[in-house]
């Protein structure tokens, strides 16, 4: 078994174990910042789809996560709680937003990319913002948690489960996603466009789909967002939650397939333990993102994988 196996083996029996044994040291508190690690996780993930492995540098990918948010807090807003609704209409409006810009948006290139997709999600923003029957720019507040059939999401052991489950599902969708033909074409599109649209490639076609698919997953990391705060803001698509995201692929590991939720952890950790270390808690994290980008071009997550491939025993068992 690999290293990075081992590593993800060893992470899932300590995640699932944590909110049971956390209480007995008096660290209920971290089960829901735990959780909240996982939504950032998985909305970062969703990002590494299109950035690490599209090699599109998308600046609003927040609407999306906002997009989703908003949709189960207006719902809830207009009575309906059920989850097997909100939860998948949250996914249909933010995929259909991110195929409806990036239809547009990736007809662009390079910095043209960056700035029409950052100009869609600025919109998005003051769309939402405008919305005074749904909070405008105080948000919007939710007074009870969506509502699923067996699984009560005030329970924080269910809610943490529940979220850890939908984490795995995403990883396991986008692992398989990208060893299949269709990962394959799209990192064909990342590294050189000009050769997969003369080997017949549907290239625009295959980065819309990919595109698509990470605003819905988007959107479902907002649903989760919005039961976890109970609260929806037009903050949450602002254009520095998408620089925050594109951050934690880069330090995760950008087109590596735990770089996101790596990244996300790292980030979001190290802010928690700095900021009640120090108001100018923005400068260590400015510093490390110095130290990755210099020392580890593939971000954390590819530090592990160098060594594991670097180790000739490992590799000629992952050979046989």
């Amino acid at each position: 078994m690999s290293t990075s196996r081992i590593l993800s083996v060893l992470a899932l029996v300590a995640l699932l174990a944590f909110p049971l044994i956390a209480p007995l040291y008096g660290f209920e508190f971290y089960i829901s910042f735990v959780r909240r690690i996982f939504i950032y996780a998985m909305a970062a993930t969703a990002l590494n789809l299109v950035l690490g492995y599209g090699g599109m540098v998308a600046l609003g990918h927040a609407a999306f996560f906002g997009a989703g948010a908003y949709t189960v807090g207006i719902l809830a807003t207009e009575g309906v709680q059920s989850g097997l609704i909100t939860w998948p209409a949250a996914m249909l409006i933010s995929g259909l937003l991110a195929f409806l810009t990036g239809a547009v948006s990736l007809r662009t290139r390079g910095v043209y990319f960056i700035m029409i997709t950052l100009a869609f999600a600025q919109m998005i923003f003051y769309l939402f913002i405008s919305l005074r029957q749904y909070g405008g720019e105080d948000g919007l507040n939710m007074y009870s948690h969506s509502s699923l059939p067996g699984i009560d999401l005030g329970n924080e052991l269910s809610f943490y489960y529940l979220v850890l489950a939908l984490l795995l599902a995403v990883l396991f969708l986008i692992n398989r996603l990208v060893n299949a033909r269709f990962g394959q074409a799209l990192m064909g599109t990342r590294e050189n466009e000009s050769r997969m649209t003369t080997l017949g490639y549907p290239v625009y076609r295959i980065r819309l789909t990919a595109y698509t698919l990470s605003g819905a997953i988007m959107g479902l990391a907002g649903a989760l967002l919005a039961n976890h705060n109970l609260f929806v803001s037009p903050s949450l698509m602002n254009w520095t939650q998408s620089a925050d995201l594109i951050i934690m692929v880069l330090v995760g590991g950008i087109g590596l397939l735990y770089g996101g939720a790596l990244g996300a952890f790292v980030m979001l950790v190290l802010e928690e333990l700095l900021r009640n270390w120090t108001e100018y808690w923005h400068m260590p994290l400015g510093i490390l993102l110095l130290l990755v980008v210099f020392f580890a071009p593939k971000g954390l997550a590819g530090l592990v994988r160098i060594r594991s491939v670097a180790d000739p025993a490992t590799t000629a068992k992952e050979q046989t």
